[in-house]
């Protein structure tokens, strides 16, 4: 016996709404609603960013042309951190004084693709509950996919449209520790690295080339019990960035403490970014980092289009097996099937 259906849901307006939903919306109005700030029309087009159809991939490219002449440059930050460091919590109490202070913020929260399911936890919404519900806050999950660890064109695009959309702080988090941070890195003006005082990875566990893009390590968790190793973290983190070499940018980067949960610590950090900000818009490191990233991500579109066009080759598809077979019977290098792929037309 099937259980019936519970009494509160009408199934004719369910049935509608999916309908709405389902329904075409066209480029033009799209493009409109993008400009105006509206949420539902910047969702949709990121859906269509983010498709791999041809022709939503053609309708992403027009209402890019027609938004980005009219983007205005938000400050973006990219935030990461080990899973368990407590990024939502701190995403949302950042976000929220971000509110407060007259911004409109989005958050771009890059979720892991499995690479055997190919599935992706798309969580991030729901543990950013207040900040999701606000009117000046856009929070927008995304399956990593494999390209560039996680982060690649289509986060770039989105980024574009969330500019046009009139958002001041676009806040794009990466999934942990590994290729996706040097990505987000090219295409954000702060790099922030978040820590957790006490789980025996103070020094030894970070990688020295996270190290070296952050512009700012953020004790989190830095209360209770946890103040004490929090500080302790603190000294030692700042004695480790002044080892390294002095960013172009003229900044000095900071470790700042802070608890997400209780909010403290929060003002201060937010006082810190549009300290850089303000001080490589002066020097000029603002403009010149945003063309420096421009170029990077030329080269990276080139480099992905050209890998792309290569693999979609029929004499390719045909070949790769009987090769790289041949690759593991010892009958041929890498470099000489590599070779020999290259050379097919």
């Amino acid at each position: 016996m099937k259980p019936s259906k519970p009494k509160h849901i009408d199934s004719a307006a369910a049935k509608k709404l999916i309908a709405k939903r389902k329904q075409s919306i066209p480029t033009e109005a799209l493009i409109q609603g993008i400009l105006k700030g509206d949420i539902t029309a910047l969702s949709r087009a990121i859906t269509r960013i983010e498709s791999n159809a041809v022709a939503n991939q053609q309708e992403a490219q027009k209402i890019l042309e027609q938004c980005l002449p009219q983007a205005k440059p938000a400050m973006r930050l990219g935030i990461t951190g080990v899973p368990g460091v407590g990024k939502s919590t701190f995403i949302e109490a950042l976000g929220m004084h971000a509110i407060d202070q007259g911004k409109k913020v989005a958050v771009l929260a890059i979720d892991p693709s499995s690479s055997i399911a190919h599935g992706s936890i798309l969580g991030d919404k729901t543990r950013m509950e207040q900040l999701a519900a606000h009117p000046q806050a856009f929070i927008r999950p995304s399956p990593a996919g494999d390209a560039l660890g996680g982060v690649s064109r289509k986060t770039r695009e989105t980024i574009s449209l969330c500019e046009a959309a009139g958002f001041d702080l676009i806040i794009i988090e990466t999934v942990g520790v590994g290729q996706s941070e040097t990505a987000v890195h090219h295409m954000t003006d702060f790099f922030l690295l978040l820590k957790l005082a006490g789980a025996g990875d103070e020094l030894q566990g970070i990688k020295r080339g996270i190290m070296e893009m952050a512009d700012a390590i953020i004790i989190n968790k830095a209360d209770g019990t946890n103040e004490t190793a929090a500080k302790q973290a603190q000294s030692e983190f700042s004695k480790a960035l002044h080892l390294y070499r002095a960013k172009t940018s003229g900044w000095q980067p900071q470790v700042l403490l802070c608890s997400a949960l209780e909010e403290t610590g929060i003002a201060s950090i937010w006082e810190m970014l549009n300290a850089y900000i303000k001080a490589v818009k002066a020097n000029g490191f603002f403009e010149e980092n945003r063309k420096h990233q421009n170029n990077y991500w030329l080269q990276a579109s080139i480099e992905q289009a050209l890998k792309d066009q290569f693999y979609a080759n029929d004499k390719v598809k045909a070949q790769v097996p009987q090769l790289l077979q041949k690759i593991n019977e010892g009958k041929l290098t890498a470099f000489q099937a590599a070779q020999s792929l290259l050379d097919l037309r």
